[in-house]
């Protein structure tokens, strides 16, 4: 497998409306796109610093994986996405290596990414995702 860049770093928040202005106002950047992926139960706002973004995650169910995150741990980093060359291939290669997945094969994600994820218990600690566009 080879990482090309961070692709992302996800970031848990409460309100996309209360965040938003904070990366636009304070920071200077300008939010590029928002959408919702309903399948993950969230609604997403994209930013890009260089080549590399930064998602907020608004959970749209307390019940889904960002709701549950927010509650457990506050809002704040909830995982850091790499660039790959072919998430199915990646997510074989890294279990191969030991690595529990979260993911067995990839599925569709923001801006239309094929998306994977290992688990933290086998990444020190961090969510990592693995993003394509195959």
């Amino acid at each position: 497998m080879k990482v090309s860049h961070i692709e992302h770093i996800g970031i848990a928040v409460k309100s996309l409306d209360e965040a938003i202005p904070y990366y636009e106002d304070v920071l200077g950047m300008k939010c590029y796109a928002i959408e919702e992926v309903t399948d993950q139960k969230v609604k997403t706002a994209f930013f890009k610093v260089g080549d590399t973004k930064i998602e907020l995650l608004e959970s749209t169910d307390p019940a889904g994986p960002i709701g549950k995150f927010i509650e457990k741990k506050g809002q704040g980093i909830h995982h850091l996405a790499f660039a790959v060359d072919n998430v199915n291939e990646a997510l074989t290669e890294a279990e191969s290596k030991g690595v529990q997945l979260i993911d067995k094969t990839s599925r569709k994600g923001a801006e239309g990414l094929n998306i994977g994820f290992l688990h933290p218990k086998a990444t020190m600690g961090v969510l990592t995702e693995f993003c394509s566009e195959q």
